[in-house]
């Protein structure tokens, strides 16, 4: 076999390979827009629009933190830690009724503190642990992150068309779903006293079913009437 044709065996050769290499990346790409799709949900969506409509930029963004946050495994909660969060929860949402923006600071306070118990980033570091939050709990992250801006806000802000009481308390009904997932005990946690079910309930009173028992402090839309019914 000649010199010549063996090099041209080995360029053929060389360019299959490429191709190949070319086709799998292709391929690997575009499994990986619908798979970070329905791992983010809203979160995809919303990530797509800040980056003004450049899926690539985006997914790009998605795709490291998920290599950051991707094997992350939360810590379980103690009995007595859970009941005090929800203690606290339910306290934050009756205060609402007189102080909405000291509720609203203290949601804040107790995801972040919530959170960082069972082993995500330290609230110190907010964006990181809100990126963290949003491979774990994408479809719950923004309640969050609107409570966390509206804790946010100064006084004068909100008077100059901001945050008013409507939009805090909006807020605060978003962030009760990551706080339920939070405060949930895990599959293998043992002592599962309350979970989808008692969310569930709680769920129920938001969208005006029965009221929530006086022991969870009930809910906020009913706090709100409440606040309604003093002012009038």
């Amino acid at each position: 076999m000649s010199t010549g044709l063996i090099i041209a065996l080995i360029v053929i050769a060389a360019v299959v390979v490429i191709i190949a290499a070319a086709m799998t990346l292709r391929a690997r790409g575009a499994r990986r827009g619908p798979g970070l799709k329905r791992r983010f949900g809203p979160e995809y969506d919303r990530v797509v629009a800040r980056h003004d409509g450049d899926t690539q930029a985006a997914e790009r963004e998605l795709t490291e933190r998920v290599q950051r946050h991707g094997d992350l495994r939360e810590r379980p909660l103690e009995p007595a830690q859970r009941e005090q969060y929800e203690a606290r929860w339910t306290a934050a949402q009756e205060r609402f009724v007189d102080s909405p923006r000291e509720a609203v600071a203290e949601a804040d306070r107790l995801l972040a503190e919530l959170a960082g118990a069972r082993g995500f980033p330290d609230g110190g570091q907010y964006e990181e642990q809100l990126a963290a939050l949003s491979v774990h709990h994408a479809h719950h992250v923004d309640g969050y992150r609107r409570v966390h801006r509206a804790a946010h806000l100064r006084p004068e802000d909100a008077r100059d068309g901001g945050t008013g009481t409507e939009d805090m308390r909006e807020a605060m009904v978003a962030a009760r779903a990551l706080f339920e997932e939070l405060v949930r005990p895990a599959r293998h946690d043992g002592g599962h006293t309350g979970g989808r079910h008692e969310s569930g309930r709680h769920r129920a009173g938001l969208n005006g079913g029965r009221k929530a028992p006086a022991t969870r402090g009930g809910d906020l839309p009913w706090a709100m009437h409440r606040r309604q019914a003093k002012e009038s």
